[in-house]
Order: structure tokens, then sequence, then C-alpha cells
């Protein structure tokens, strides 16, 4: 009996060491036991099926690892499926008193889609060509069209300012871009002193010039080498005649001339007497009317027949530096500003071709040369579109994935692209186009090829 209560004795020493030494282990392991008391979260499971975060990245394309292609996927992605076409559009003024305008810049897209080939594969459709009908209301159901396609990456157009204003919030909008070779309002881009236009759209891009660098031009030419110091200026309303009027007296003021008269016309107007009569009043020594057809013909026409305008000189620029408008005997005598097309051999980088291969191929297609002066602009900004299509796009097994922002991200870098018009950069605006103007002199009616190489006078900005 004694034996038994010592061995119990010792057994209860025994179980006390037990109890402290397991006491002692839990401190000194806490943060283990932690973890491995949750069955949850044992690393009970096999180390292969560990990197469960992994997972997603798997999902990725294969073929478009980070930093093959431009494009963060901000404003979506349109995957062009194998054996289907890239879709970019044409909206230009293809009918009406300013086809004139728009039927070259259609063309010389379509032959630059041509000769730039497939990207990556894939063909390029312009699809069937739109009409902004150089008209906000045209501009605006063009580009309800166009947006209605989720396809369509990009857009080359308008050929007007006006039917821009209303055709480049809906492309913004829907995150496209539209890259026009002719808009030259300055209320589309900036004023070039770090202030958006009040029709300012992100997305939005010109081959062409802005108008602050045309009306200065016209201003220098008329002061400086024609030495007049009093002038007027009439405009339609539009916001590329309007601009442009105004850019042209402001400047015009700057350099010390007095502007008379400022004044505008209906686009549809046929009798100009009363305002031409207003005009008169002050006998200003020129008289500019940066307007289209039909109502810069009938100013050109009546205005030499007004009291106080006999001596005048008249002046226009681009819009009215067309064929139609050259050909009338009263156009002779005037001066025209307008972008500088004096091309050379200057080649576009996307595809090789200088002018003389694209207006050597368009002659032979239509049978005339191109009757307004941005055909050059027009290709140089299809090709810049489809070079922005190419580095924005990357392949997902047959398909082709084009990220729509990345398209918007190659614009903002463009700096010394070699195209038909020359050099190109991109600013902060939109605003890609070489900027270089020129004043021709109109000699003859019957000969308006050598007119429009009758340089009088140029300028590029510093």
């Amino acid at each position: 009996m004694k034996l038994s209560k010592k061995i119990l004795v010792l057994l209860g020493i025994l179980l006390s060491f037990a109890m402290i030494a397991a006491a002692c282990g839990s401190d000194d392991d806490s943060d283990e036991t932690a973890t491995t008391d949750e069955p949850a979260e044992t690393t009970d499971e096999p180390a292969a099926e560990e990197p469960a975060a992994e997972e997603p990245a798997a999902e990725e394309p294969a073929a478009a690892p980070a930093g093959d292609y431009l494009g963060d996927g901000s404003l979506g992605v349109v995957t062009v499926a194998s054996g289907e076409a890239v879709q970019i559009r044409s909206l230009e003024a293809i009918t009406g008193d300013v086809a004139f305008l728009g039927l070259p810049n259609e063309r010389a897209t379509s032959f630059a889609v041509a000769d730039y080939g497939q990207i990556k594969g894939f063909d390029v459709s312009v699809g069937t060509g739109l009409d902004d009908l150089c008209s906000a209301e045209g501009g605006q159901a063009a580009a309800q069209t166009i947006v209605a396609d989720e396809q369509v990456v990009g857009v080359i157009g308008t050929s007007c300012s006006g039917a821009a204003t209303a055709a480049a919030p809906l492309i913004s909008e829907s995150g496209g871009v539209l890259i026009s070779p002719s808009n030259t309002s300055p209320a589309l881009t900036s004023d070039l002193a770090g202030t958006a236009g009040e029709n300012y759209n992100v997305g939005y891009y010109r081959t062409a010039h802005n108008d602050l660098f045309q009306g200065a031009a016209m201003a220098n030419f008329v002061f400086t080498d024609l030495g007049l110091t009093t002038a007027a200026a009439i405009h339609d309303g539009d916001p590329y005649t309007q601009g442009l009027a105004q850019s042209f007296a402001d400047a015009f003021t700057e350099l010390g001339g007095e502007v008379t008269g400022f004044t505008g016309v209906g686009k549809e107007d046929t009798d100009m007497v009363p305002v031409l009569t207003e005009v008169a009043a002050a006998t200003p020594e020129a008289l500019f009317f940066p307007i289209f057809q039909p109502a810069g013909d009938f100013i050109a026409a009546q205005a030499p027949t007004v009291p106080g305008l006999e001596a005048t000189v008249l002046l226009a620029a681009d819009g009215l530096l067309v064929d139609g408008f050259l050909e009338l005997p009263e156009s002779e005598g005037m001066y025209f500003s307008g972008p500088d097309t004096r091309f050379g051999e200057n080649v576009n980088e996307a595809t090789g071709k200088n002018a003389s291969d694209i207006l050597t191929a368009y002659e032979a297609e239509y049978g005339e040369a191109p009757s307004a002066p941005f055909w050059g602009h027009s290709y140089d900004a299809t090709t810049l579109l489809l070079e922005a299509i190419d580095a924005a796009s990357y392949l997902d097994g047959d398909n082709l994935v084009i990220d729509r922002a990345g398209i918007r991200e190659y614009f903002s870098t463009v700096a010394g692209f070699s195209g038909i018009i020359g050099s190109i950069s991109c600013d902060d605006f939109g605003d890609c186009g070489s900027q270089k103007i020129t004043v021709i002199e109109h000699l003859s009616s019957a000969d308006i090829e050598a007119s429009k190489a009758n340089v009088v006078f140029e300028f590029a900005p510093a």
C-alpha cells in the first residue's frame, strides 16, 4: 500500500513537468500554432495548387505581352475575326457645291489604303464613303452612322470645319479618332498658345494647317509685299471662313494695318451688292473673302462694279483655290492663300510613295488632276491612322485585337513623320500639319495649273 502511494506521487510529479513543458512550448511557438490551428489555412494542400493568384494571368492572350502594343484598354478594344477586315471610314464632302474639295480627299484615302497594305495580315476596308455635306447637320448625321458600327476604329475627315464641329464630339465620345486633311479652323484645336479651341475634342487630329498661320501669311503678304495699309474681310458665318477672316484681321492690325470692315454674307446669297456697298464706304485697298463657291463667285463678279471697290485688290483662300473658281474670268488677278503644295520629292515613310507617284495613279484612275489642294494631306492622314492601328494592335490566336486608347496614344507620339506634305508632328491639341502656307497670283483662267504654280509669297512658322 505504501509502495502504491509512492508510485502515485512520482506519476503526479512527472505529469506536472509534462504540463509545464507543454505550456512553455506553446509560448515559444505561438505564431506557428496560430497558423496551424485553422484547417482552411494549413499548408496541407499540394504545392502545385498553391499559386492561385497566377490563374488570371493564364487568361491573358499569349501574343500580347506588356509593351508590345500601345494602349491600356481604357477605351475598349475592337476584335477583328480571322478573315474579316479592319474597318475605317472616309467622311468628306462628296456631293453638292463643295464636292470639289471632298472627292480628292476620299480618293487619296483609297490610294493610301491600297499602298499601305495589310495590318498584321488583315486587310483594311474603308467601306462606303460618307458625305459630310460641308455642314454641321451633315457631319452629325454621318457621325451617328459611324459610331453605330462598333467595328470602326478611325475616320478620315471631315472636309469642312463646320461639319467637324458636329461630328467630332460624337466620335470622341465613342472612343474613336477623327483625322482631317482639310479642316483648318483654330476652334477645332487651339490658339497655338496652350488654350483649347471652343470646338476641341479629344481624339481629333488634322494634317491640315491651323488658320492662325494662314491668316498671318495673308496679312504679312498684303501689308509687307503689296504695301497696302487698309483692308476689309467678309466671311459666311462658317467656323472656317469666320475663323480665317478673324485671323487675317487680327494679324493685319498687329502689323500696323487698319481693318475698315468685317462682315458676313449668307452661303446662299446671290446679291452681294448691299454688303459690298457697306464695305466700300471706307474704300479699303484690299478685300479678303475666304469663303466657298457659289457665294465667292458672286463677290468676285460684283465687287468691281461697286463704287469704292473698283481698284480694291481681291484676296481669297484655299476654299476658292479650286479649279471651278480659277476657271472663271473674274477670278483673274486675284491672290489666294493656301497650303504649300510644292511637295517635290517628299516621300511618305509608311508607303514609300512620293507626290509624283500618287498624282500619276490619280490621273490614270480619274482622268484628271485633283481639283483641290488637300489630297496630299489626306494621303498622309490615312497612313498615320493605319500606322496607329498597327501600333495599337496585337494577334490573339487568329484574331486581331485593336486597343482604341492605343490609337490615340500613337498620335500623341508623332514627331518628325515623313509625309507627302513634309515633316509631320502632332501637338497636344491635334495640330499635326506642316503649317507651310503660300500665296499665289492667279494670272489666267485659261491656264490654271500655271497659276497654281505661281507662288509669290511663302510663310512658315519659326
